[in-house]
């Protein structure tokens, strides 16, 4: 029901913007969060908006560098990233929860894309 896409391979310092469908239902009075998972780490979040776009959330390690968007009528959440940086490197995934949520506990989320690769060299 989430499709994630727009991963792929950039070097230091580059940007990627990663795109994350809602295939159907729609999740316009849902909480869209972004999280990243690396080899050996566990899952971590990354961000979240509001369903009007109102409330957005950031992990420390990405603030000033990733912003998040989303457009309803599209059913769309998007993750603009940039200034990379090779600890950026691991699949990333979209997730929803209905309601308003502002944290990063990966539990509340009850809809998980498959995760899209981000790979950044150095």
């Amino acid at each position: 029901q989430l499709v994630e896409s727009g991963g792929g391979l950039v070097q230091a310092g580059g940007s990627l913007r990663l795109s994350c469908a809602a295939l159907g239902r729609t999740f316009n009075r849902h909480t869209m969060g972004w999280f990243r998972q690396a080899p050996g780490k566990e899952r971590e979040f990354v961000a979240s908006i509001g369903w009007n776009g109102d409330r957005t959330s950031f992990a420390d390690s990405v603030k000033g560098r990733f912003t998040i968007s989303r457009d309803n009528a599209k059913n769309t959440v998007y993750l603009q990233m940039n200034s990379l940086k090779p600890e950026d490197t691991a699949v990333y995934y979209c997730a929803a929860v209905r309601g308003v949520y502002s944290g990063s506990d990966s539990s509340v989320y009850d809809y998980w894309g498959q995760g899209t690769q981000v790979t950044v060299s150095s």
